[in-house]
């Protein structure tokens, strides 16, 4: 069996959380989909998982808002990797309450039953957007947390939820910080596939908000490595030195939205024209400007490193992701006619 005995991966159905899955499947492990219940019974991207992948998997669906369903989904778990999470930064300004329920309740579900049930090991998962706008760059792991949104401030309160559980009682919680993770998958709430789907649509002007920020992009491959780094180093002899930790997951280097655009439409061959759309226009205070990852902790305490680091990276990255949106049906999938919010 496993060192890591039986998974169970949060937010399963989502983004980031099917490739995850797929991983961890494919390597053998023993997983627990925990998924969001719906009357559809469907299971996010898993659906379209292999049938061979599929079958291996224990599916639960439920909420993490709901702490029986929580515990119920976590007996028999030694190791939970959660990243359940409303992540939507315009939709935090319209519904914070939700984020508050969902991202900070929902973590302190997650690390309560942990604790409770004794589960051996807990990843939480975090955003660069804690750090806000950097004060100082690379960002490492002690630069201070900035509530610029209230996406952000959600965050911030289950990362400490988290890491309070750890100094309180000993639960074996670490939190995991990827930066902006794009790639096959990503709704079109994220500005790469925004980009993408309009032009693949056959637009003749991109509606876009800010482009002067500069973003530290990570395709997606790179940030399940992460998670599989950080886990694997959990149930191993470096353990102690990681619970109770905050690590970054990025790539160390930055592009503007602008310039990333450009990229995108250079692959695509594509002539470009960019609108200003008020209404994805961050408020002033709100925008975060910069974002640089520091990985150097993930490097010395995972052995982690990006494979997709730098223009050449990114571009590769971009690639795979154009050719993955630009499979025959993949845009019936996605509303390129509205804004995402």
């Amino acid at each position: 069996m496993s060192k890591l005995g039986k998974i169970l991966v949060t937010g399963a159905d989502g983004f980031i959380g099917s490739h995850l899955v797929e991983a961890l499947a494919a390597r053998g492990e023993d997983v627990r989909a925990f998924v969001l219940y719906n009357s559809f019974n469907s299971w996010g991207w898993l659906d379209r998982a292999p049938k061979k992948l599929r079958d291996k998997l224990d599916v639960f669906a439920g909420d993490v808002r709901d702490p029986h369903g929580v515990r119920t989904a976590m007996k028999g778990c030694d190791t939970v990797l959660h990243l359940a999470a409303l992540i939507a930064i315009p939709y935090s300004y319209h519904s914070p309450a939700t984020y508050v329920d969902t991202n900070v309740s929902g973590t302190l579900n997650i690390v309560q039953a942990a604790q409770d049930l004794g589960v051996k090991r807990c990843i939480v998962t975090s955003t660069s957007e804690v750090y806000g706008t950097a004060r100082m760059v690379p960002i490492d792991e002690d630069h201070p947390l900035q509530g610029q949104s209230p996406y952000s401030a959600s965050k911030i309160g289950a990362d400490q939820i988290a890491l309070s559980f750890q100094k309180s009682f000993g639960t074996p919680v670490a939190v995991i910080r990827p930066f902006n993770t794009y790639g096959p998958r990503q709704s079109a709430r994220a500005v790469i596939p925004t980009v993408i789907t309009q032009l693949l649509a056959g637009k003749k002007s991109i509606r876009l908000g800010s482009l002067h920020p500069t973003r530290d992009f990570n395709f997606v491959d790179d940030t399940v490595a992460g998670f599989l780094a950080m886990v694997d180093a959990m149930a191993g002899r470096k353990a102690s030195s990681i619970v109770g930790e905050a690590i970054n997951i990025g790539s160390g280097f930055e592009v503007t939205i602008g310039d990333m655009t450009k990229m995108i439409a250079d692959i695509m061959g594509k002539k470009l024209k960019i609108e200003t759309d008020d209404a994805r226009v961050r408020p002033d205070a709100s925008e975060v400007e910069r974002l640089c990852a520091d990985n150097a902790k993930a490097k010395a305490l995972l052995g982690w490193s990006p494979k997709y680091a730098g223009l050449d990276g990114l571009r590769r990255g971009l690639e795979q992701t154009i050719t993955w949106f630009s499979a025959p049906g993949r845009l019936d999938q996605y509303k390129t006619d509205i804004y995402n919010l």
